[in-house]
């Protein structure tokens, strides 16, 4: 596990080596701790490349960047592959000769013997960036599923990448402009966009995608995209029997380390699974890592303890109190853009406390976009009375009604819901802040800003991905494409690599995904019941009584903090002389948002939360720059 940046420039604008080798050590040593055991550079003539290096696998002869044979081609890479055994001896096969013991030389050859159609052979979660001196071409990589993030951006012909922003904001002529599209982006779904950033000048690699650069140019093509057919033909005693032994394997290869590996243990069904398979493939006590708060509801320490019990690990857990609050600076500093899932909070110290036993852990996280786990993807009662009623031509009725309802009254939130068809209902139930309550927040000036380039359609867009499926398997792949990758792993990842941790997510392995996304919707989802399949795939090793308990989440109890200790954050950062000068946001608006959570009439801590890290990280990166 690493931290890789660089930049690559037309051979007719050659940079002094010097200035090369310091310009990238600066870029990598901003993201020092994704790697704090060791470092590396290349540079050659119009390219530098460079790493930090967590040691996890081949601790002695992994030093990056590593070179072909003749020293052609070299790769830095961040991530971990784990069908790197078998590739090295296909290409031991072919005549590769390897000096090291380390994924990362697997690469370089397979690059070697199969160009950049070798990314597709690649087993893993990976950022991978290759510089071929034959063709002077860049190729960066980033994994199927957008486990590890990768960065980039233009200057002119030269191109600068980086694990995270803060490497390309090391590079001079770099922007920070932000881009107000992305802001509104954020508004409605708390991150920015899968291919974009708050930043104008600097874009995301997507998820499952190889950009090339040569000479100044970009070609940005997709090695692997989600199958757009569910092929399975079995029974259900046949999917069970199948996904025990691809989740059995997946968990197995995850565990391949040369240093201690644990897990995180929510007591959910995915991270209990996850231990469950663990505990069976090891001799020692898995070791477990848990968070709870001190409020019940938001509580999930006894069943992670259950669970532990239930499997003899070495367990560890943290009450996290509204304190936390003052992390939140630091969270920022990782995140690097505005990120709004406050559940980053409770990921960020169970990350610190695992640090503490393990370098490696074990995470849940992809089941619920998998096996159909949240309860958006089952129809909601009060909306399936309405459509028993209404025929969809009168939709729009409703829709036209709401938008003549003030802000707050009672019934408008649901009338403008069932307004929209099945993708806007379902883009409608995951945003935050709506059309009309953006209108209100945001001035004249940001709404002129942001003019016709709408989040709601740019996100919609992902359901074309999926189209020809089942309606209910369109939104887990939609919620796969999106949330997964740009809050879910977004999240964990900059979380543990913040304490120089390596979080493996085996639900999310090549095979796990290949095998789930070919079930139909009616094994994962069955008279109600989510995660059908995997629940049955899981009996037998979980408790019976842990399987179809109430799906609880990973959520914050921002509303109670925000009422109780965490009162002053609003004065001290949205209503602050400092905040309203911006001219983003309107301030009567802010301050009604305020008093009425306040007030208790309405909880808008989600909001609220938006809004204060959205300012937080003006400061921190904006106005400590300007």
């Amino acid at each position: 596990m690493c931290g890789i940046a660089g930049f690559v420039t037309p051979s007719a604008a050659v940079v002094a080596p010097d200035d090369a080798r310091r310009l990238v050590q600066r870029m990598c040593d901003a993201i020092r701790h994704r790697g704090p055991d060791d470092e590396g550079t290349f540079v050659s003539e119009g390219v530098a490349m460079g790493m930090r290096r967590l040691s996890i696998i081949d601790l002695a002869t992994g030093h990056q960047p590593i070179p072909s044979e003749d020293r052609r081609v070299w790769v830095v890479f961040n991530g971990e592959l784990y069908n790197f055994r078998e590739l090295r001896k296909t290409l031991e096969a072919e005549g590769h000769r390897f000096a090291t013991s380390t994924d990362t030389e697997v690469i370089v050859h397979a690059y070697e013997q199969w160009g950049t159609s070798a990314i597709g052979q690649l087993r893993g979660m990976f950022a991978i960036a290759i510089w071929d001196g034959t063709a002077r071409r860049l190729v960066l990589a980033r994994d199927r599923v957008g486990i590890k993030p990768l960065y980039y951006t233009k200057v002119g012909d030269r191109l600068y990448f980086g694990s995270e922003i803060k490497s390309l904001l090391c590079a001079p002529g770099i922007s920070r402009a932000i881009d107000f599209a992305a802001l509104d982006h954020y508004l409605s779904f708390l991150y920015t966009p899968r291919d974009g950033s708050i930043f104008e000048a600097v874009s995301k690699l997507p998820p499952g995608h190889v950009l090339t650069w040569s000479d100044g140019h970009v070609d940005i093509e997709p090695f692997w995209t989600f199958p757009s057919q569910e092929s399975f033909d079995g029974d259900e005693a046949d999917a069970v029997a199948s996904l025990r032994q691809v989740l059995d394997d997946a968990v197995r290869t995850h565990m391949v380390s040369d240093v201690p590996v644990g897990a995180f243990l929510s007591g959910g069904v995915d991270s209990s699974l996850v231990v469950g398979l663990m505990a069976g493939a090891c001799d020692t006590a898995v070791r477990t890592f848990s968070i709870g708060f001190d409020e019940p509801a938001f509580d999930e320490l006894e069943h992670a303890r259950r669970v532990a019990r239930h499997f003899g690990t070495r367990h560890e857990e943290l009450v996290v109190t509204p304190k936390a609050y003052d992390i939140v600076d630091d969270l920022i500093a990782h995140f690097d853009e505005p990120f709004a899932d406050a559940s980053a909070i409770p990921t960020w110290y169970v990350s610190q406390m695992a640090r503490d036993h393990v370098s490696v852990v074990l995470s849940g996280d992809g089941g619920d976009e998998l096996f159909g786990g949240y309860d958006r993807y089952a129809p909601h009662p009060r909306i399936a009375a309405f459509d028993r009623v209404v025929p969809p031509m009168l939709r729009p009725v409703a829709g036209a009604v709401a938008r003549r309802l003030p802000h707050g009254l009672r019934g408008k939130n649901f009338l403008r819901h069932v307004s929209f068809d099945d993708r806007g209902r379902y883009v409608d139930a995951i945003r935050f802040f709506s059309d009309d309550e953006k209108s209100a927040l945001m001035s004249d000036a940001l709404m002129d800003e942001i003019g016709g380039r709408r989040a709601e359609l740019r996100l919609a867009r992902h359901f074309d991905e999926g189209a020809r499926l089942p309606w209910t398997s369109q939104m887990m792949r939609f919620d796969a494409v999106t949330y997964l990758p740009e809050d879910v792993l977004t999240k964990v990842d900059r979380m543990s690599m913040a304490h120089s941790i390596e979080s493996r997510v085996p639900l999310l392995d090549n095979e796990v995904v290949d095998f789930a996304t070919a079930l139909p919707a009616t094994l994962k989802i069955r008279n109600g019941r989510r995660k059908h399949i995997l629940k049955e795939a899981a009996a037998g090793i979980l408790p019976r009584d842990l399987l179809d308990r109430p799906k609880q989440g990973f959520a914050v109890p921002l509303a109670s903090w925000f009422q109780g200790r965490l009162r002053d954050v609003f004065s001290d950062t949205l209503l602050s002389h400092t905040a309203s000068s911006r001219g983003y946001f309107r301030r009567q608006f802010v301050e009604r948002l305020v008093r009425e959570h306040l007030d208790g009439t309405r909880d808008h801590s989600l909001r609220l939360w938006q809004l204060v890290v959205f300012e937080r990280w003006h400061r921190q990166y904006v106005d400590a720059i300007g």
